[in-house]
Parts: structure tokens; sequence; C-alpha cells
């Protein structure tokens, strides 16, 4: 049995986490600011200080940090205020507090995002040779902030002196759930209501995971000691937004998909209170340590996968 801490994990990520290690046997304790009633432990935290959680980290194995303010949002000046600090306040105090540890974790995953590399629609972005993003020429604001944001927030993880404690950067890509609230629950609204189309060239890339994979991943770097530095969670096949909407359609039995342009995007974007980048924004990444490493996906395929998770859905 492993004892499991996971700040900022009543998400639908941390909440597929925790229910897997949950249902696997392993003692499992969620920070959040709004804490709520779980199979497994939760813990208020406002994710800027120590709080009496800390003690904790001297019985934990694993700290899994997810905490930050979600981005689907707009990119207002105050919004981009509180993504970016919530991050890094959240990643700086987790390093001083397993710093003074008197039995520190073994390992400490945090969270970063795919959104890290460039815009990229002509080769794969992976996590040895893969390039990072911020000086695409013609680059939206939102786009470089979003970098900015990735880059920081890997910084003040890996400054952390925490020499006792193996540190691994989650990248993620959108991890595919059939959770109310998740990527997977929006998209497929727009897919089953025939919005699902085309949006802008189409020719973007979309990078996803299924969950299973996600965790299982979680569970390989777990146990591969081997393994530390920034990884890529990531399918190794991602796909054109085109495609990736067609599939979706074929999976809800939905042969209509109406387009939509730019400027479209950016209307609709507005009025949902969020951010054309999430949708526009060319994200081609593959995971190739994870794969040199020996690991199998289940869902490598995003037929697969969207038929898997609409049978779920249902």
């Amino acid at each position: 049995m492993l004892r499991i801490l996971i700040p900022g994990g009543a998400g639908q990520v941390g909440t597929v986490l925790a229910r897997r290690f949950h249902a696997q046997g392993h003692e499992v304790t969620v920070l959040s600011r709004y804490p709520r009633n779980m199979q497994w432990r939760t813990l208020p935290w406002d994710g800027e200080s120590a709080g009496a959680w800390a003690h904790l980290l001297d019985n934990t194995d694993v700290v899994i940090n997810l905490a930050g303010r979600s981005v689907d949002c707009r990119y207002t000046r105050a919004n981009r205020a509180q993504i970016l600090r919530s991050r890094l306040d959240s990643t700086r105090i987790l390093g001083q507090c397993i710093a003074t540890a008197k039995t520190p974790p073994r390992l400490w995953l945090n969270a970063s995002t795919a959104t890290i590399y460039r815009h990229s629609l002509d080769e794969d972005q992976d996590d040895i040779w893969g390039e990072l993003g911020g000086d695409e020429a013609n680059a939206p604001s939102t786009w470089r902030f979003s970098i900015d944001v990735a880059t920081q927030w890997e910084d003040t993880f890996f400054a952390a002196r925490t020499p006792h404690t193996r540190k691994v950067a989650l990248r993620s890509a959108m991890t595919m759930s059939p959770d109310k609230g998740g990527v997977f629950d929006v998209l497929s609204k727009l897919a089953r209501f025939g919005l699902g189309g085309t949006v802008g060239s189409g020719n973007q890339y979309v990078s996803w995971i299924h969950h299973r994979d996600f965790t299982r991943a979680v569970d390989f770097l777990i146990e591969r000691e081997d393994l530390e530095g920034a990884v890529n969670l990531s399918s190794p096949n991602p796909l054109p937004y085109r495609d990736f909407m067609k599939t979706l359609r074929g999976a809800w039995g939905q042969s209509i998909g109406l387009p939509a342009t730019e400027w479209m995007l950016e209307i609709a974007a507005f009025f949902l209170r969020t951010e054309s980048e999430l949708v526009l924004k060319s994200r081609r990444v593959i995971p190739t340590r994870l794969l040199h490493a020996g690991f199998e996906f289940q869902f490598s395929d995003w037929q697969d996968a969207a038929q898997h998770l609409v049978a779920d859905a249902r």
C-alpha cells in the first residue's frame, strides 16, 4: 500500500487518479480549496501556504501536485495573474515542505502541460528533442502566455531543493474521460448536436490521452525509479482536428458537423468566457520517453479510444 497525497486533486484529472488509487487499496489524501465528501480523505488547502496537512509528508510515498486555477477562462489581466500565481505558489510551498520533511516522499510528480511545445503542424514534438514554444512568428499573446506559464511552472518545480525526492514534470495532453464537465464531455456535446465540425483550417493537431492510459502511465512512473525530468503523457498518435472530431462524431452516430471559421470561434469563445487557443493551437505531441521505457498504451488510436469513451458515457 502506498500513501499518496494529491494537492489540487478535486478536479477531473485528480478525481480520475484518486479513484484508481483508492480502488487499488492505496491510502489517498486530496488537498483542495473546496474539499468534498469522497471515498478518500480530503483536506482544505489555500494553495499558498503550509497547512495542517504538511506533517503528512513524513509518511507519504508519492506527491502528485495538480494545483492551479483552471485555464478555461478569458485571459484577462486578473485571470492571467491568478493562473500563473496559483501554479507557482503551490509548487513553491510544496517544495519547501518536502525539503523540511524528516522522511520526504520518494517521488514528486508535478503537473505541467503539452502546451509548452511550439505550435507544430510539420513535425512531432517529443520529450527529448521537442522544441519549446514562445518564439513562433505571429503567435497570439494568449499562446505566448500559456507557454510562459508552463515554462515558469516547470522552472519553479525543478528549482526546489529536494535531493531525496525524485521529480517528474507531467507534460499532459488533454485527458479524455467520460466524467461530467471534462474535456471529452464538452467535445461530445458539440459532436452530438452537430456543432463539432472543422474549426479554422482543421489542420491543427490534437494531442490526447485516454484516462486509463493516463493513470497507467502514472503507475508506471511511480514504479520506474530511473525516470525523472519532463515526461509527455499523451497518445503516440495525435491527429488533425478535423479527423479528431469526425471520429468523435462517428462514435456518437452523428454525421453532421457544422464548420466554424476562426472569427466565428473567437466570437463563441468570448461569449463562453474561454479562449480560442485551446482549439486553434496545434499540439502534435508524442511520448517518446514512455515508449522507450517500455510503456504500452491500451488506447493508442483515437478511433478505439473514442468508441470506448462513448460506450462508457452512455
